[in-house]
């Protein structure tokens, strides 16, 4: 083991944690580390490292003939000018944001920072609303709540149908086929603007809480939250994380991510942390699923990143890769620092094998790491700062957080107060009020438990939602959390995830989100092993309805980031996927045995 990696202060701060009981049997944490000096705002990184590492890699993506479109710091800064000054021509009023309806692409990032620039608040919609809905009721209702300034999409060809129907009124942006949009201009002609001292005097007005970004809640029930994120709280975040990941102020993070910026984690996190700290972010338009695999594969080969962030169903990908293919898993490990996955939805057997694969390049010095958030929290509320003995944890409060656990339905409800945690939402003050407590904690709605009562030092494990648990009809309570757990370990390794069923039913169900190891065996092999699984997993649980699943189906599609069946912390949304396959839970739970149904007698 790199023990002078995980032991030295510059590197990893210690863990450490303060823990106060409270008269009502719960307790708080907080960081005995005061939070730093915050930066004012997120231009200030693109500033600072403009003049202090002009000639350093910043954006990178593939262009049309394959080979990488890469830009300065330098080159960033000046592209960004331009284009702020083009959208302080076309009129952008300081409260009307600029609304991305498109993936990841060059053009976004510059937009994204523009905007964010001259004081505008940016947002970036999941671009499934408007390219693969049949319908756009979802992306007008979203496009109605935030009265947007201007849109903009890269194509108009692709994002054209969308745009006309939802009908607002502003200017819109294409970077490509713009000519299939009446009245649409194209990218090129914003970025052409000169700039002038306009774009520094909008620079300098804005403030701490100037809003920056507004993200939107998955809205798997309904019309989706719009979460403002202020400057404040986003540079407050990665202050936060340069506090406890302390390598990141030696060494810059070198980041390969297709995670989309519509979400916290790829946008606030990632492409954030790589901005602030000076490193180089390159844009993978690849996918965790077949055909678009092998792009990322390449992208990681040519790049060799030293930190790789990703979502269970990309670990889960990646893994076959690594397996099959010897010369990319010594690639891949080359310089790999740090590799960060969901605590919360991460298997073990998945830990298990990518710790094998990353020792046999490089021993114990890959560091496997984590933390826990939300959109609302910019999104790290803790992170993991020491080496972990296997997936669950979900770390300790960073300098400037206290955590707070309430008893709640045989759970400790966990609520968040600090400097990363939003105002509130969008014109919503109904919303904004429910969020917070009375002593004004942001109520998050996930459960969690000391990894070691008598030892807070070691840390806090996930222990689900609150609101996920369910009764079934004989009056049994159903925790969601702890069976998800069981279930995905029985079902090892052909289980990437689950989904519990049964709510106002009398008995459980699973919905399972197969792994690529999954779709290599025959059918009825696999049906065996899920039911002797379950079997199996009815006996250790001594046979109690809540714990013992007795219906199982696996699903043809995996969980979608983008339509919100993966949250913003890595897991599976449960409510998100119940609402959206409604006829899958429908089949799993008729009378008779429909087919792909498995039964436990």
């Amino acid at each position: 083991m790199n023990h002078t990696f995980f032991n030295t202060p510059a590197l990893l701060a210690p863990a450490v944690t303060v823990k106060e009981d409270l008269p009502d049997g719960g307790f708080l944490l907080r960081s005995p580390e005061e939070l730093g000096e915050v930066t004012r705002c997120i231009g200030d990184w693109l500033e600072y490292w403009a003049e202090k590492t002009p000639d350093a890699l910043y954006l990178a993506e593939r262009g049309v003939d394959g080979e990488w479109v890469k830009m300065t710091y330098a080159q960033v800064r000046h592209r960004i000018g331009a284009i702020a000054q083009g959208l302080l021509d076309l009129g952008l009023e300081e409260k009307s944001p600029v609304v991305c309806l498109s993936d990841n692409s060059l053009d976004h990032a510059l937009l994204m920072l523009a905007t964010m620039h001259i004081g505008r608040p940016f947002v970036t919609v999941s671009s499934a609303y408007s390219r693969l809905a049949k319908e756009y009721s979802k992306v007008s209702g979203i496009l109605k709540q935030l009265s947007p300034g201007l849109i903009y999409a890269s194509d108009g060809a692709v994002y054209g149908p969308a745009i006309r129907a939802c009908g607002q009124d502003c200017p819109v942006v294409l970077s490509h086929n713009a000519y299939s949009l009446d009245g649409s201009i194209t990218f090129a002609e914003v970025a052409r603007a000169v700039e002038t001292p306009a774009v520094m005097e909008a620079f300098a007005e804005i403030t701490p809480q100037t809003h920056a970004k507004y993200l939107l809640t998955s809205g798997s029930t309904g019309t989706p939250k719009v979460v403002i994120n202020t400057h404040a709280m986003l540079c407050a975040n990665q202050q936060q994380a340069r506090q406890t990941w302390t390598f990141l102020q030696i060494e810059k993070p070198v980041v390969v991510s297709w995670l989309p910026w519509s979400h916290t984690f790829g946008t606030n996190h990632n492409f954030n942390m790589v901005l602030c700290n000076g490193g180089s972010f390159y844009i993978d338009e690849g996918r965790p699923v077949p055909g678009l695999m092998e792009k990322s594969v390449k992208n990681l080969r040519d790049v060799k990143p030293n930190l790789y962030f990703n979502v269970p169903k990309g670990f889960d990908a990646l893994i076959t890769f690594l397996e099959e293919d010897p010369d990319f898993k010594t690639e891949f490990f080359s310089r790999l620092r740090a590799v960060f996955y969901a605590a919360a939805a991460l298997p073990v057997t998945t830990w298990n094998r990518l710790e094998r694969i990353a020792q046999s390049v490089q021993g114990d010095n890959v560091w496997f790491t984590s933390a826990w958030g939300a959109t609302e929290t910019s999104p790290m509320i803790t992170n993991v700062h020491w080496k972990l003995d296997g997936p669950g944890c979900i770390g300790l409060p960073m300098p400037g957080c206290e955590l707070k656990f309430v008893p709640n339905a045989g759970k400790m409800e966990m609520r968040v107060r600090g400097a990363q945690v939003f105002p509130g939402y969008l014109n919503d003050e109904e919303n904004t009020k429910k969020a917070f407590d009375e002593d004004g904690f942001y109520k998050i709605g996930d459960a969690g438990l000391l990894v070691d009562l008598e030892d807070p030092q070691k840390g806090i494990r996930f222990d689900g939602r609150v609101t996920e648990d369910f009764k079934l009809t004989t009056g049994t309570w159903v925790s969601v959390g702890t069976l998800r757990v069981k279930a995905v370990a029985a079902l090892a390794p052909y289980a990437q995830d689950v989904v519990v069923t049964g709510h106002d039913r009398d008995e459980v169900g699973l919905l399972i989100f197969p792994t690529a190891e999954a779709e290599k065996i025959e059918n009825s092999t696999l049906h065996q092993h899920i039911k002797n699984s379950l079997l199996q997993l009815r006996k250790e649980s001594g046979g109690g309805s809540s714990q013992s699943p007795v219906r199982a189906m696996l699903l043809d599609s995996q969980p979608s980031l983008e339509t919100g069946e993966i949250t913003d912390k890595g897991y599976i949304n449960q409510r998100a996927v119940l609402t959206q396959r409604a006829d899958a839970v429908k089949k799993l739970h008729t009378p008779y045995k429909a087919e792909g149904v498995i039964v436990i007698n």
